[in-house]
């Protein structure tokens, strides 16, 4: 916990377990119909991947190609529902990363840096502005990809920008040897709502 003036600004958790990943067993051109997608809008042409990864939580990780992909994305219930609400991850995290072009609403998007947004029918959560277990599964994705790199990888995540509620996680991944050893996720919060409950 960081605090200004005994002020608490900024807390980081430690994630409990090592992501783990899992085949994922959705089609791309049916996930990218299932997301109101083009196949060609999907990201799986370079070192990415359609993959499931968890953290304690599984999510089903969907590069996409730019922030535009990233803003049409509305996911089909009806295509969710027979497709892939029985697999492993029925959740789905998409994401931009390292997009050089001047971002919209004053997000700036480099190398480092992830834009996404996170979609859960499965919990009746149409889409959530700022989900800290499918970060830390995102540090085991982005960490499989680092080519060997020992040491701690960081990476800035706004999410909830097209929903107008921004917020931005900060995701830390110890790396030794090749092998994640933990990932830390952290950030601000502010109060929406307070209230009381009496039990008569």
């Amino acid at each position: 916990i960081r605090c200004e003036n005994g002020t608490p600004v900024f807390s980081q958790l430690t994630a409990a377990r090592i992501p783990e990943m899992r085949n994922a067993t959705c089609d791309a051109r049916d996930l990218a119909t299932m997301l109101s997608l083009d196949p060609s809008d999907l990201d799986v042409d370079r070192s990415y991947a359609i993959e499931a990864w968890s953290a304690g939580v599984p999510f089903l990780f969907v590069p996409l190609k730019n922030l535009d992909a990233l803003g049409r994305a509305r996911v089909k219930v009806d295509l969710w529902e027979e497709k892939l609400r029985r697999s492993w991850t029925p959740d789905i995290f998409v994401f931009v990363e390292g997009e050089e072009s001047a971002a919209r609403n004053g997000v700036r998007m480099g190398e480092g840096v992830i834009r996404a947004r996170m979609f859960a029918p499965s919990l009746g959560v149409a889409e959530d502005p700022a989900t800290g277990g499918a970060c830390a599964a995102l540090g085991g994705y982005l960490a499989a990809r680092s080519e060997g790199r020992d040491g701690m990888l960081r990476y800035t995540v706004h999410q909830g920008v097209e929903m107008g509620r921004p917020s931005r996680l900060e995701v830390e991944t110890d790396v030794m040897n090749g092998a994640v050893r933990a990932v830390r996720v952290g950030g601000a919060s502010v109060l929406v709502s307070s209230g009381t409950l009496h039990v008569p």
